[in-house]
């Protein structure tokens, strides 16, 4: 039997794996060295640092993340040391897209724009950039992507370079975090790159906050020329609260936390331990046990103001991301440890969201054009 260590956060944690022994739960950032002398197995999400300083001298065999980032752990220092890893690619990547339709008809609205006249630029096209990709066409939006390792490996004309996005109305960034190399992504956002572009634009960063550099967003957005849309931030859980005050939407890194994806993560990192295990896989989700959505089905009639803000009320009434900026700018006179606290908080008491696959929309005199994009966008549809 294993020793398991587990953030406290990972949903059905007991469920999933307890047959492979004991199980400690703890919250990601209190993990330590200390608390692992006798543990083999570390599953993480994206809190905790997995590198030598935490595993050295410990008998961790097994690290999995549940997340799709990989910002957090030296995996060098993992395979120097063949310690197993896997993490959770692709997981909650469905989730993070519907954040960003969310995001964007949040912003539209608010800013009397039709989704038909602009464009979104999006860097990085992986597991969720695709999506959001997929996602935007269905809105009706003219989509333009940027993907230097995909277009090297691909060689495909779908792909821009950087500056041919700069003139997008809405940029949302979807890279991993990367230091080195020639597509390191640390502070790709910086000063010059900010300035480039489009006024009145919206910029959108679900990657890492380290892709946007805090100070020259500060200053970008201190003389009105952008807008922003941050849910990862430089320096979490403290954030800036200068930051957290300019911003037009602000989220405490919840992009991805839909309980599918949560879910999901969990499920394959199971996977993953029994594989490295060599055990038979035995547990599977049962939905039956699982809480459902609150209200899954929407009832919408055909509203006078048109049919973009219906499909706002539609995904407002899945997912109301207005709810979830509000609470983490009460923050905003919060001291930096009080907000690091409450930045925290909400993610670890963070409620079940499902994704849009999980309503139904009783559809009662709404076109067809809308219709289709619902269906594009994941909903039931109750015609």
């Amino acid at each position: 039997m294993l020793r398991l260590m587990i953030d406290e956060n990972l949903p059905l944690a007991q469920e999933a794996f307890s047959e492979f022994g004991k199980i400690e739960l703890h919250p990601g950032r209190a993990i330590t060295k200390e608390m692992l002398r006798d543990v083999e197995v570390l599953i993480v999400r994206s809190v905790t640092p997995v590198n030598a300083a935490l595993l050295e001298g410990t008998p961790v065999k097994f690290v999995g993340t549940a997340t799709i980032g990989l910002d957090h752990v030296d995996v060098d220092y993992l395979r120097e040391k063949n310690i197993f890893f896997a993490n959770a690619a692709g997981s909650n990547a469905n989730s993070v897209a519907e954040y960003i339709v969310a995001a964007i008809l949040q912003h539209t609205s608010e800013k009397k724009l039709r989704l038909a006249d602009l464009t979104i630029g999006i860097v990085g096209v992986g597991n969720v950039g695709r999506r959001v990709v997929r996602y935007a066409e269905a809105l009706g939006m003219r989509v333009l992507q940027n993907d230097p390792p995909r277009q090297r490996a691909e060689k495909s004309k779908n792909f821009l370079s950087l500056d041919d996005l700069m003139q997008a109305d809405i940029i949302s960034l979807h890279t991993p975090l990367t230091t080195n190399g020639v597509d390191a992504t640390f502070n790709l956002f910086d000063e010059k790159r900010l300035a480039q572009m489009k006024t009145g634009s919206l910029l959108i960063n679900t990657a890492r906050g380290g892709v946007v550099e805090t100070t020259a967003l500060k200053n970008v957005l201190n003389n009105g020329r952008l807008f922003a849309n941050l849910d990862v931030w430089e320096n979490e859980p403290e954030i800036d609260g200068d930051l957290l005050r300019q911003v037009e939407i602000s989220t405490p890194h919840i992009a991805g936390y839909s309980y599918d994806g949560k879910i999901n993560g969990t499920r394959q990192i199971y996977e993953a331990l029994s594989e490295f295990d060599k055990r038979q896989q035995r547990w599977v989700v049962d939905k039956t046990k699982l809480p459902p959505p609150a209200k899954p089905r929407i009832e919408i009639e055909h509203r006078a103001e048109g049919t973009e803000e219906t499909l706002r009320h539609i995904v407002m009434a899945a997912y109301d991301i207005g709810n979830d900026s509000a609470k983490l700018k009460a923050a905003i006179t919060y001291s930096k440890q009080h907000r690091g606290r409450h930045f925290d908080e909400l993610r670890k008491n963070y409620p079940v969201r499902w994704e849009f696959s999980s309503y139904k929309i009783s559809a009662n005199n709404l076109d067809e054009k809308l219709i289709t994009t619902l269906r594009a966008l994941g909903f039931e549809i109750d015609t």
